[in-house]
């Protein structure tokens, strides 16, 4: 399908920083623009404000005054409906709300051609329940942008009961001329990014509600072991408390309060105390002037008591860790055994979903300290460990020198199912795998939204590619036993042999 012509006119309602960006991008990919908003003067507003933040690009050399200039003539601010009937596509980005979005849609196909296509930028709200009155449904698509629309490249196009094909292949060829990564899903609740990222924050949520470890602790490890850009709790601050609660309850609401999507009640706290983040001056950190920022655990450095590692068994995921280890000067013997290494007093092995202290005593080691799952074990700078009760002082002495040998901080949390990096990889890939089941989306377009729409270091099926579905399965199965909770059951996907034994992107 052949994207929008540009000297087709494109309209944006909605004059906020949402509707505001979005005119940008359009008007920057050559289209004549009209903006509206109801409120006098904000679609001037919104002009101006465009004006302003390209100016600085302009002023440090990055953009020609020209070429802003040319844009700017493109954009045309306009006070009524009326003065929209000669644009192609429509993109409405006003307030979230079902009942003034359909009014104002309905209105749309009053004024507009019978070719005009109407987008919604809804984050939240049904496509097709937005369509359900209109006179011609099929027109009508998800065109839903990341804030900020210029900056962030995923657009998720959403195919409501009735959309057209042709109408969402029009519009993600459109979202990919204008310079974005376009995504293809169905109007379920959440859609892609706002569905699947749901355990990002919930599992770390509940470490911390589980007294695991403290924010920054919890946050410097997603970041530094998990390779993610941010940890859940400053980002969740960026974001607004009230904004990602209401998310949650919404989606939780919406899959008729499916355990998997509970919010949390360490978020309300905050969102009733008026703790909504940066934007009202603190959430889970103080971001007055002044304010401390607390630093994460952080394991003090001890001596090693041994100078040999002994592997016993195929490392698995942990390989490039004994590699890194043997990059430093370290002694490795390899020997037959269960896959887990040796060092001094201790015994180390990946975590498997279960807590320390239950898989020592299941596997007659009292010794057992449990490493978490890390992006990248060659280049990582902190790595959580967790040790069984029955440990002795001298193993976990041990084996935070192993790993301090390797150049790692070390931040050892309490003893909880999963850890914090495996854990939430492996709810990730749980509910990306049943998003695929159920007809969302494809593999490929649930990672590559995750990763331009979130900054994920790796989409997480690929992930789970890397992991080892078995091994995915057999983390979530812990889960769910240690819990006794329906919230970590394995996604159908994730127990079917074929992917099992192949992987999602066979």
């Amino acid at each position: 399908m052949q994207p929008l012509a540009t000297e087709i006119a494109v309209a944006v309602i909605g004059a906020g920083a949402m509707g505001s960006g979005i005119a940008q991008v359009a008007a920057q990919a050559g289209h004549r623009v009209l903006l509206l908003d109801q409120r006098e003067g904000a679609a001037r507003a919104g002009r101006e404000g465009i004006a302003r933040q390209l100016q600085r690009r302009v002023d440090k050399g990055k953009m020609p005054q020209a070429a802003l200039d040319a844009l700017l003539d493109r954009i045309q601010p306009v006070n009524t409906l009326d003065e929209l009937a000669e644009a192609g596509l429509v993109i409405e980005a006003i307030v979230e709300n079902l009942d003034i979005k359909r009014s104002l849609l309905t209105e749309l196909e009053g004024v507009c051609t019978a070719d005009t296509i109407l987008a919604t930028n809804t984050s939240s709200l049904s496509v097709t329940a937005l369509g359900a009155h209109l006179a011609h449904p099929e027109r009508l698509v998800g065109m839903h942008f990341f804030n900020p629309a210029p900056l962030m490249a995923l657009v998720e196009v959403i195919k409501g009961l009735a959309t057209s094909d042709q109408v969402a292949d029009c519009i993600y060829a459109t979202a990919a001329q204008w310079g974005k990564k376009p995504v293809t899903a169905t109007s379920t609740p959440g859609f892609i990014v706002n569905r699947v990222a749901r355990p990002f924050y919930a599992e770390s949520l509940r470490l911390l509600q589980e007294q695991t470890a403290d924010c920054a602790t919890l946050d410097a490890i997603v970041r530094e072991a998990g390779g993610f850009r941010m940890g859940p709790f400053e980002l969740t601050d960026l974001i607004g408390h009230d904004v990602n609660y209401a998310v949650t309850s919404s989606v939780f609401n919406a899959y008729y309060q499916d355990p998997r999507f509970l919010p949390s009640l360490v978020q309300q706290e905050l969102v009733e105390a008026g703790r909504l983040g940066r934007k009202s001056g603190r959430g889970f950190y103080d971001y007055a002037d002044g304010a401390h920022q607390p630093e994460p655990a952080t394991v003090a450095t001890v001596s090693a008591t041994a100078d040999t590692l002994i592997v016993e068994g195929d490392p698995g995921p942990l390989a490039p860790l004994v590699n890194r280890l043997r990059d430093c000067g370290l002694t490795v013997i390899e020997r037959d055994g269960p896959g887990r290494l040796r060092f001094g007093d201790a015994v180390l092995a990946l975590t498997d979903g279960r807590m320390a202290t239950e898989r020592a005593a299941a596997e007659a080691c009292a010794n057992l300290i449990l490493l978490d799952l890390a992006f990248d074990y060659a280049s990582a700078s902190r790595l959580a460990v967790a040790a069984a009760a029955q440990a002795s002082a001298q193993a976990v002495n041990d084996a935070c020198a192993l790993l301090q040998t390797a150049g790692l901080a070390v931040s050892q949390v309490a003893d909880r199912p999963g850890l914090v990096v495996m854990r939430t990889v492996a709810t990730l890939a749980n509910e990306a795998a049943d998003a695929v089941l159920h007809g969302v989306a494809s593999v490929s377009d649930i990672d590559l939204a995750m990763k331009a729409g979130l900054n994920y270091p790796q989409g997480p099926l690929r992930w789970c590619d890397q992991l080892g579905t078995s091994r995915v399965h057999q983390v979530l199965t812990h889960l769910q036993q240690s819990y006794g909770e329906d919230r970590y059951r394995p996604a159908l996907l994730l127990r079917n042999n074929h992917f099992a034994e192949r992987g999602f992107y066979s």
